[in-house]
């Protein structure tokens, strides 16, 4: 099932410049996008966002953490080093299982959507559009991507749930 998504989603590429330059945009540069987006929404409003800009950002960080240690414990070649990919982006022949920017972002969505939902929806979008771009270009399988979900939306739980512990004793003491 994973080389059979992976083909039909890889498989469109090199069809058309245009969509092959969106897959590349949305791989490539769509993550630092969304990452000033997220800051930008912390300058903007900071009394309102503060708390849930931080949350966002540290469940990123413990996705990515959780997704060293995976990668660590097993090595899972990316679909390139021993298959025919269309491979849209140069990459380096890591370790592709959970996927770092899916972990990150689905991590990230997670927490803005603990705190509004509609923006949440939003970066659930922006996350997805990426991991499926990461597909498209060539350097991760879909399970790849869908470990990177489980990942990711497991450290916005583990965020929600530390957040609500470290906002009780603040409250305690006003």
């Amino acid at each position: 099932m994973n080389a059979f998504l992976f083909q039909k989603i890889n498989g469109l590429a090199l069809r058309s410049d245009l969509i092959d330059t969106l897959g590349i945009f949305a791989a490539e540069y769509l993550p630092y996008i969304v990452t000033l987006f997220l800051v930008l929404i912390f300058i903007l409003d900071r009394k309102k966002y503060q708390s849930m800009v931080v949350w966002a950002f540290a469940s990123g960080i413990i996705a990515r953490v959780i997704t060293a240690i995976i990668r660590l414990l097993w090595s899972h070649p990316r679909p390139f080093v021993s298959n025919n990919v269309k491979l849209l982006i140069p990459y380096l022949k890591t370790s592709s299982f959970p996927s770092g920017h899916a972990s990150f972002f689905f991590g990230i969505a997670g927490t803005v959507y603990f705190y509004n939902k509609k923006l949440g929806t939003l970066f659930f979008i922006f996350a997805a559009i990426i991991s499926i771009a990461r597909v498209f270009c060539g350097i991760h399988w879909p399970a790849d991507i869908a470990a990177g979900f489980l990942v990711g939306v497991f450290s916005a739980f583990l965020m929600k749930r530390l957040s609500g512990f470290v906002k009780k004793p603040l409250a305690k003491r006003k």
